[in-house]
């Protein structure tokens, strides 16, 4: 943690933000020539004030810094800065990348073919069928999904993607040794066995709403475009969609039902030239031109059916159906339809929601 020390210093400096912090080394070299420099070379630094430089300057508070590196310690987590082979070279491309990134988990330079899935932390059936759809489908063409690790669609493609053996990132708006939301803990514990955990906020710092605009930029940063699943028009899904239009990434959405609240987002972004996507190949098309995707895998073979069983299959749908509008439908007695509905579920091709609610698979 030693060769942190003065990048955690330079940090904590009040005045330097992300962009100056990224103009001083890119002026000096590194965090200790830009301790050594004089008020003279430093005032002429593109954005500095003269209250920076004397805070630069004059900085002395090394036992503050030294405890924020004995938390990171503490905390099992790890540190990347600006100028480690290892920073994401994606993030570094965008405007005010974070100077230090505090991480957990498994880091193997995995955003070279990495795409940023958001939306609503309120979900519908459809939108979580989507997510796991297309999570399932970019892991098998080896794509790394980033999301903001929130309620919902976030949390959703992280499970999905850990379920099927992908590579995924986390981005949070806290500290990293937070869990946020709390219900996320055995999630966040799988992230950092499995996956990527990153924060730019120090330890200890609390989920605030004002945060998570900001982590929505490296969210964003981390990857080649974003892809919008289910989100209200006041959505911070969409500001993330924003971020990565000013960051020059791709944005794509997933169109939603035109009466649905959470389908409003992303039908906005469809209409102001966002890339529509029915299928994985929609997105891979659009940004890997000249990439190889895998084949595709060979399909299943569906099980064989009774003719009874196949009346009812014909029933459902891919939208959520109460059991009883599915005896209504049949008429048939509720014994003989759940009695179907089990046998159908065992093969695979049904699968039973909460209140008695089914779907076709």
């Amino acid at each position: 943690m030693e060769r942190y020390r003065s990048w955690m210093a330079l940090k904590q400096v009040p005045g330097v933000g992300n962009v100056l912090y990224r103009r001083l080394i890119e002026c000096f070299g590194n965090p200790e020539s830009v301790f050594a420099a004089g008020k003279e070379a430093l005032i002429k630094v593109e954005g500095m004030t003269g209250a920076a430089a004397a805070g630069i300057a004059s900085f002395r508070n090394y036992s503050g810094v030294d405890r924020e590196l004995e938390k990171v310690e503490k905390a099992g987590a790890s540190l990347l800065c600006l100028n480690d082979s290892t920073y994401p070279p994606r993030l570094l491309s965008i405007y005010d990348p974070p100077p230090i990134l505090y991480m957990k988990g498994r880091w193997e330079e995995k955003t070279s073919h990495a795409l940023a899935i958001v939306g609503a932390r309120k979900t519908t059936h459809y939108g979580r069928t989507v997510t796991e759809k297309l999570c399932r489908d970019l892991v098998r063409h080896g794509v790394t999904v980033v999301s903001g690790f929130a309620r919902g669609i976030d949390g959703l493609a992280h499970r999905t993607v850990l379920a099927e053996g992908g590579s995924t990132i986390a981005v949070l708006g806290c500290g990293i040794d937070k869990v946020y939301p709390t219900e996320h803990k055995k999630l966040f514990e799988k992230m950092i066995e499995e996956g990527t955990i990153f924060s730019e906020f120090p330890m200890g710092v609390p989920p605030e709403p004002h945060h998570f605009p900001q982590r929505n930029r490296v969210i964003s940063g981390l990857s080649l475009g974003c892809l919008v699943v289910e989100a209200t028009i006041k959505s911070g899904s969409l500001i993330t969609a924003r971020l990565a239009l000013e960051q020059g990434r791709e944005v794509f959405a997933v169109p939603g039902p035109i009466l649905s609240e959470t389908g409003s987002g992303p039908n906005q972004l469809i209409a102001s030239g966002a890339k529509l996507v029915q299928a994985v190949d929609d997105i891979l098309d659009e940004l890997l031109p000249r990439w190889e995707k895998r084949g595709p895998e060979p399909p299943m073979e569906r099980p064989l059916l009774e003719s009874d069983e196949e009346i009812l299959y014909g029933i459902l749908t891919d939208e959520p159906k109460h059991v009883d509008q599915v005896i209504l439908e049949s008429a048939r007695t509720s014994s003989s339809v759940s009695g179907l509905l089990l046998t159908l579920e065992l093969k695979g091709m049904v699968k039973q929601l909460a209140g008695q609610y089914y779907v076709k698979m």
